[in-house]
């Protein structure tokens, strides 16, 4: 069966390649907004743009929070540019903001049994968890890493932009699947799959290779990688197909204290505590088949 799903993002190019996946192989009931790669007016209207550009139109958007928990802002503008999703030239999008809130709207549709996927920081996931909401099947994220961090040594961008709320989530009791930096910085977008997607020649297409090839250059540029880690649809692919990944149930808990380490997610791999496992931590990933569900999504 086909899974129902919330999708609670924060676009950004790798989210709007998740957007995509998610609509074409999922139960797509609802995507929810939050600001993490740029400011919520942005990251909403990405959204929309996503949404125009690849005709998903019966899917309501509607933004959530505006800001951390408990702290400033952080924003990834340098990776993703002013808009949050430069490269493209998108025309004027045609969907509407919904006019719920996100928690409004994702209450709606957890009035049946969903599944949360969450590919940006975890504000909106741990406000909804505490609004006593039930029917959250699982909740499926992108975010964290059983080693080293991409904006701090041992921060991972989406726990560090909010750590209060990804420790409301790994505490909730509910089932979790964490794809941190370890899987998600396997799946390349190689100079290959990079001309695999050109050769479909559609316009959905080209805006594809177009935020792919910005996204290239922003982690050349910062990161000095060679090719870009699309890490947001490692999560929708884990649940469009959860053999893509292998994963381990540990603990996980969020560092919130921490001089160097506030935001590390820490995941107790080998069990060297008494603590019980909270959450399946993704250690593995099949990349071939990944991008053969990425680039089937695009075509």
């Amino acid at each position: 069966m086909t899974a129902r799903v919330i999708l609670d993002c924060d676009p950004g190019h790798d989210d709007a390649l998740a957007i995509l996946l998610a609509a074409r192989r999922l139960d797509l009931r609802a995507i929810t907004t939050v600001a993490g790669n740029q400011t919520l007016d942005r990251t909403t209207l990405n959204a929309r743009r996503m949404c125009t550009v690849a005709g998903i139109t019966d899917v309501p958007i509607a933004a959530g929070a505006d800001r951390p928990l408990a702290q400033d802002p952080l924003y990834a503008g340098e990776i993703h540019g002013e808009s949050g999703l430069d490269g493209p030239d998108f025309p004027p999008p045609t969907i509407d903001v919904d006019p719920r809130t996100a928690l409004k709207l994702a209450s709606d549709v957890l009035r049946e049994p969903t599944t949360v996927i969450a590919t940006g920081p975890l504000t909106n996931v741990a406000t909804l968890l505490d609004s006593g909401i039930g029917n959250i099947e699982r909740i499926v994220l992108m975010g964290g890493s059983t080693g080293r961090g991409n904006m701090a040594p041992l921060a991972e961008f989406n726990i560090l932009a909010d750590p209060e709320a990804a420790d409301i989530v790994f505490r909730s009791g509910r089932p979790i699947t964490m794809c941190g930096l370890d899987v998600t910085h396997r799946a390349l977008a190689t100079p290959q799959v990079l001309q695999r997607i050109q050769q479909i020649g559609t316009p959905l297409a080209g805006i594809c290779h177009q935020l792919l090839t910005y996204f290239a250059d922003s982690y050349r540029a910062y990161f000095g990688f060679e090719s870009p880690p699309l890490h947001d649809p490692v999560a929708v692919a884990a649940v469009i197909d959860p053999t893509i990944i292998s994963a381990r149930p540990v603990n996980v808990e969020i560092e919130l204290t921490g001089t160097h380490t506030r935001g590390a997610t820490v995941v107790d791999l080998d069990r060297v505590t008494t603590r019980k496992p909270n959450a399946l931590v993704a250690t593995g990933l099949d990349v071939d088949r990944f991008w053969d569900l990425m680039i089937g999504a695009i075509r």
